[in-house]
């Protein structure tokens, strides 16, 4: 019957050569949606606290005491609407970079992997 003192690690060492332009793509734009989808709900929280807290007034109250009207004007625009629709332009201006980026860096790994030879990765188990 063998000793069950120490058990053997495992070690496989493989290289990376080849990112598939399409699943990147597919990949960082499913990390973008997640990402932006986030920086929403994050938006809406956060302004949700700003209007409970009277955030908002507080500070229309402060610019008008100290510039008058012009003060006032300052803050006019910050609305709910306005600060939503500002994050969801945000949030779409990031699902296109960070797409974009990760097809780029796709397809930069692949070139570069040319020169390189590859990225070693090594798995293991303890």
């Amino acid at each position: 019957m063998p000793s069950r003192g120490k058990a053997q690690k495992k070690r496989a060492t493989m290289r990376l050569v080849y990112i598939d332009f399409w699943s990147a793509l597919k990949m960082s734009f499913l990390l973008s949606i997640i990402v932006a989808a986030i920086t929403v709900v994050i938006s809406l929280l956060v302004w949700s606290a700003m209007d409970r807290l009277g955030v908002v007034g507080s500070a229309t109250t402060f610019l008008e005491d100290i510039a008058g009207a012009q003060g006032a004007n300052l803050v006019a625009g910050l609305t709910f609407q306005n600060v939503m629709t500002f994050t969801l332009v945000v949030a779409l201006l990031e699902v296109i970079v960070v797409s974009a980026l990760g097809a780029i860096f796709a397809a930069l790994f692949n070139l570069a992997v040319h020169v390189v030879g590859g990225w070693k990765v090594t798995f293991g188990s303890d």
